[in-house]
């Protein structure tokens, strides 16, 4: 079960890096693109595609930003840690679907089963948040019942 975990961490760390490597090659491109925009007599058509440059600049420094954030959330969680009651880093199966407490991350299939990695401030991971295996909670109209929680 340690090792799902491990796998489930290091699935999410890989999306986060992913993310911050898509986002710095975006701003990188779009830089050098702003720096090889030569000057035309058409003044306008040049200061529009500066202004077009920064904007794709200043969009992806929001997602590199973001991804920071996600980074810094994965840094706080220890796979290694076991856990009896569903917290940031617990690996938490109900009757309804395995979560993955850690960052938004989406589903993860490990050894043919789904996995759906979740923030805690999510309102899955805040139901889960505090429960232990053989508690019950429902959300959106459906009944969950936890199982094991890792």
């Amino acid at each position: 079960m340690n090792d799902l975990k491990k796998e489930l961490f290091g699935l999410c760390l890989d999306y986060v890096e992913k993310a911050m490597l898509e986002a710095r090659m975006a701003i990188d491109d779009a830089q050098k693109a702003s720096k090889d925009d030569t000057k035309s007599s058409a003044g306008d058509k040049y200061e529009t595609g500066r202004a077009m440059m920064q904007q794709e600049t200043d969009r992806n420094m929001v997602q590199l930003n973001e991804a920071n954030k996600l980074k810094v959330t994965l840094n706080k969680i220890n796979p290694k840690m076991l856990s009896t009651t569903v917290d940031n880093g617990s690996v938490a199966i109900t009757d309804n679907g395995n979560f993955f407490l850690a960052i938004g991350a989406g589903a993860f299939i490990l050894n043919k089963e789904t996995y759906y990695t979740i923030s805690a401030y999510s309102p899955m991971g805040l139901k889960l948040k505090g429960l232990k295996a053989g508690d019950k909670f429902r959300l959106n109209g459906k009944d969950y019942q936890l199982k094991t929680v890792f």
